[in-house]
């Protein structure tokens, strides 16, 4: 592959942790949750389960942090007294014990401080190496316990950096670190996007074919396949909901317009038929439906066409520059970025009143993208002359900033459910 690597399941690189969470804003009505560390979680080094849970759950916008000075694990009965009169609604301890075959079972437990009810709770044994996974998957059960909806804690976000004149696509934990890194190359990769079942990533590489050639890897076995290699450019990959399409951005026929292709890369079939630039294209839901970005009415905007065949409806007026399109998993509301000025940030619209929102507070935002649950946004941003992510609640009022160690990071996708 010369300068290009890719790897599979059997060659995976650790990724150092190159993030840590700054968390800002105050959310209108945030649950108090008490995390205690768990019993003997110092045996797993470096990956303190409930700092990871505590974090999360932060991050989610939905709870806050109490701190007790409490002694406790998953065997042990709370004085739910005690606990209200910290103000806290809610409990979770538990421990991590290291077994004979070297791996370790973390066990945890809930309780429901007000009404002086166990939640229940879990065991998990895992390797070292997915000590990480564990504490996402209790903060998840967590946060479904005291929401009702599904976290998203144990998912993962693909996103590209760019360093040493060398790029790199990324595969991470959602709260940034941890993680792979499935490709690297001398020349850009961009563009990443999930496949529906979180098994394959598709992409657009500069390197191969000495032009954007869109490919698809397979993230277990690094395997990787070109899908569009057409006359001209190859871009902007957007994987249908039943994950047996992609629609992408060709300029085969002598303009960029979308296209329809197999996941295979066959029977490419035209979508747009206009002279100007269609780009960007993101499905509804319900996979009947593309939004994309387009300049036929002078500017880019983004607009909406049936996937069957139909005309484009304009969907943003506000604004004379929205790009970079992506549907909340209930098809309710749009997020992109518009240009306000000299400033990019991010915007979310109600797609049934259409009322919009600008949610960033920053200047430079690229890409945004949906959690799978709906609840957070992540999107990459420039702060102190360096590319950064973002993630930020669906109203803008917590944020949490993930700091890179001196590479240039953009074009963040959220992945699916699942690992």
């Amino acid at each position: 592959m010369g300068a290009l690597g890719t790897l599979g399941a059997t060659a995976a690189w650790p990724l150092r942790a190159e993030f840590r969470v700054d968390i800002s804003g105050v959310g209108a009505s945030q649950v108090p949750v008490t995390v205690l560390p768990l019993r003997d979680e110092e045996q797993g080094g470096a990956n303190r389960v409930s700092a990871i849970v505590r974090a999360d759950l932060e991050r989610s916008g939905a709870f806050r942090m109490v701190d007790a000075p409490l002694r406790l694990d998953e065997t042990g009965v709370p004085s739910f007294p005690e606990l209200r009169s910290r103000n806290t609604n809610a409990l979770v301890a538990g421990s991590v014990t290291r077994l004979a075959d070297g791996r370790y079972d973390v066990r945890f437990k809930l309780w429901d401080a007000v009404k002086g009810t166990d939640l229940g709770g879990q065991s998990l044994a895992v390797p070292a190496a997915d000590l990480r996974l564990a504490a996402h998957r209790l903060a998840d059960y967590v946060y479904e316990k005291l929401t009702g909806e599904k976290g998203v804690f144990a998912t993962r976000i693909a996103y590209v950096t760019k360093g040493g004149g060398r790029y790199t696509l990324r595969v991470a934990d959602a709260d940034g670190e941890g993680g792979q890194e499935p490709l690297a190359s001398p020349e850009p990769i961009i563009s990443p996007a999930w496949s529906p079942d979180g098994k394959e990533l598709a992409y657009v590489s500069f390197y191969e074919d000495r032009k954007p050639v869109v490919w698809v890897q397979n993230l277990q076995t690094g395997a990787r396949r070109r899908v569009a290699n057409f006359k001209g450019s190859n871009s902007a990959p957007a994987w249908s909901p039943d994950g047996g399409q992609l629609a992408v951005t060709l300029s085969r026929d002598g303009g960029s317009q979308l296209f329809m292709i197999g996941k295979d890369g066959s029977n490419p079939r035209r979508i747009t038929q206009s002279q100007a630039i269609d780009t960007e294209p993101a499905f509804s839901p319900d996979g009947r439906t593309l939004y994309f970005v387009s300049d036929r009415g002078g500017s880019p905007q983004i607009y909406r066409q049936p996937v069957g065949g139909g005309s484009a409806e304009r969907v943003t007026f506000q604004g004379s520059y929205n790009v970079s399109p992506a549907l909340s998993p209930d098809g309710r509301t749009l997020v992109y970025v518009q240009r306000q000025g000299g400033a990019f940030k991010v915007t979310t619209m109600d797609l049934a009143s259409g009322a919009v929102q600008v949610i960033s507070d920053t200047a430079d935002d690229e890409s945004p993208s949906f959690a799978p649950n709906g609840r957070l946004i992540v999107y990459a941003t420039r702060s102190g002359g360096r590319e950064t992510l973002m993630t930020s609640t669906l109203d803008g009022r917590i944020k949490s900033r993930l700091l890179t160690s001196g590479l240039d990071i953009r074009e963040p996708a959220w992945g699916p459910w699942g690992r």
